[in-house]
C-alpha cells in the first residue's frame, strides 16, 4: 500500500500558507490490514482510521455514487484496486483534489496547481453537483481566500445556481449547515460566505430572514449604504475586525433581521424592528438548531442595540434597566460583547468605518459605577427582600449619576 498527502495540508502548503492539519490517502490497502497495525476506524460508513500515534486522519481511497437526495445519500466502495486518481475525481474543488506522495511528489490530475496560479475555485467534476454541501463548502472558501483574490469559476457558479434550482439544498440538515456557517464566521472576511450564497440562491432558501434585507432602503442620512443587506455585511465585516468570537459575528448578522419586513408605508424608518428583529432571530435559530450562547447574545443584540445607540438620550433609569436586562452584574463578558456589536453596527456603514462612538464609553462608565456599589454593606443596613432590591436599585442610580455628571 501507498500513502499520500491530500487536501487542505497540500493545497495551503501550495500556497505558501501555515499547514495546521494532514489528511493522508491511503492507496492498495484493506480495513483489516490498517487495523493489523494500529490504526482506528472512526464512523461505520467511511473507510477513515486515526493513526495510532499521531492521530492524524487516514482513510481508504474510495469512490462515491449517488443513490438519493441530500447530502447523506451516496453508496461508498473502498478497495485496493481503487485508484488514486478515482479517489481525488470525487472532491469538491481542484485545488482540493491535489496529492503529495512521500517522496514530495505533486500528483495534480485536475489542474488544481494552475487553478492556484490563477486564483480559481472550480469544481472537480460534474458529480460536484451530488452533494449540496458543496455549496457551502464553496462559499466558506471564498470567503477564507478572499484576501488571496480568489474567485469562483462562471461555470461552478452555474452548477450551484441549478442545484438551488433543482431543490438540493433543501435536503440539508440544520447540524450540517450550522457546521459550515460557524466556520465562516471565523474568516477574516464572512460576508463574502453569505454573499456567495445570494448569488448563487441559497440565502434564499437556507436564510430567508437574510435574504429579505436586501433591496429594503434606510434613511440615507444615518445609512449612506442605504441598502439594509449591505448595511448588514458591512456590520458583519466590522464585527470580524473588531472580535475573534463567533458569537459577536453571529450577533452582528442578525441585529437587524426585522427591517426586512418593515410596512412599506413607512420606508425608510424601521419603527419597532427590534421587536420584529428578535422574533426572527429565534426562528432563525430554532431553525439551524444554533447554541445557546450564541442564540442570546444575538437576542439581545436584536432588542437593545438601539438603546446603546441612543445612550446620550437615555434616562438613568433607562440605562439601568438596560444593564440589568443584559444581565451584566453576572455575564460581564457578554456584556461587553453587546457592546463591541453595537460598535460594529455603528461603524458598518458607509463611510462611517473608523467614527467615533462614545455611546460605548457611557454603557462601560454606568456598568462599573453601578457594579461597584457595596452590596453587602447594604444587607448590613438591615435591608431585606424587596426593600434590599429598592434600595440597591437607588444606590446604583446614585453612582451613574455621580459617574455620567
Amino acid at each position: 500500500m501507498k500513502v499520500y498527502a491530500v487536501g487542505g495540508s497540500v493545497r495551503d502548503q501550495l500556497l505558501g500558507l501555515p499547514v495546521k492539519d494532514r489528511d493522508w490517502i491511503v492507496v492498495g490497502a484493506t480495513r483489516q490490514q490498517m487495523v493489523s497495525q494500529g490504526f482506528k476506524q472512526v464512523g461505520r460508513d467511511f473507510p477513515v482510521f486515526l493513526h495510532p500515534k499521531t492521530h492524524e486522519e487516514y482513510a481508504l481511497a474510495r469512490t462515491e455514487r449517488k443513490t438519493s437526495p441530500g447530502y447523506k445519500g451516496f453508496e461508498v466502495f473502498a478497495s485496493p484496486m481503487v485508484t488514486l486518481e478515482e479517489d481525488l475525481s470525487r472532491r469538491d474543488l481542484t485545488i482540493n483534489a491535489i496529492a503529495q506522495s512521500p517522496e514530495g511528489e505533486i500528483i495534480d490530475p485536475f489542474g488544481g496547481t494552475e487553478d492556484l496560479k490563477n486564483r480559481c475555485l472550480r469544481h472537480v467534476s460534474p458529480a460536484f453537483s451530488e452533494d449540496p454541501v458543496r455549496i457551502l463548502r464553496v462559499a466558506r472558501f471564498a470567503a477564507r481566500f478572499a484576501p488571496f483574490g480568489f474567485y469562483i469559476a462562471d461555470e461552478t457558479l452555474t452548477l450551484m445556481k441549478n442545484m438551488v434550482t433543482n431543490g438540493e439544498v433543501d435536503a440539508l440538515i440544520p447540524e450540517r449547515v450550522w457546521a459550515e456557517v460557524i466556520r465562516a464566521l471565523c474568516e477574516d472576511k464572512p460576508s463574502i460566505f453569505f454573499e456567495v450564497l445570494r448569488q448563487c440562491g441559497a440565502l434564499k432558501s437556507l436564510f430567508p430572514e437574510i435574504n429579505a434585507l436586501y433591496g429594503v432602503p434606510q434613511n440615507a442620512k444615518y445609512h449612506p449604504e442605504v441598502d439594509t443587506g449591505i448595511h448588514t455585511m458591512m456590520v458583519l465585516d466590522r464585527a470580524a475586525q473588531l472580535s475573534s468570537k463567533s458569537t459577536v459575528r453571529f450577533a452582528a448578522l442578525l441585529h437587524d433581521l426585522g427591517k426586512g419586513n418593515t410596512p412599506k408605508n413607512i420606508l425608510p424608518k424601521h419603527s419597532g424592528h427590534e421587536e420584529r428583529s428578535v422574533k426572527l432571530t429565534k426562528v432563525l435559530c430554532k431553525r439551524l438548531r444554533v447554541p445557546r450562547d450564541h442564540r442570546d447574545l444575538a437576542t439581545l443584540v436584536a432588542r437593545y442595540h438601539t438603546h446603546c445607540h441612543r445612550a446620550e438620550e437615555l434616562k438613568t433609569s433607562t440605562l439601568l434597566k438596560t444593564i440589568q436586562a443584559l444581565d451584566a452584574f453576572r455575564r460581564p463578558e457578554r456584556f461587553e460583547d453587546f457592546l463591541i456589536t453595537c460598535l460594529a453596527d455603528s461603524q458598518g456603514r458607509l463611510g462611517m468605518e473608523n467614527s467615533s462612538y462614545p455611546q460605548i464609553d457611557i454603557f462601560r462608565q454606568a456598568y462599573r459605577a453601578a457594579a461597584a456599589v457595596n452590596t453587602k454593606k447594604i444587607s448590613k443596613m438591615g435591608f431585606q427582600g424587596q426593600a434590599f432590591a429598592n434600595q440597591l436599585w437607588q444606590q446604583r442610580i446614585k453612582a451613574i449619576k455621580r459617574t455620567l455628571n
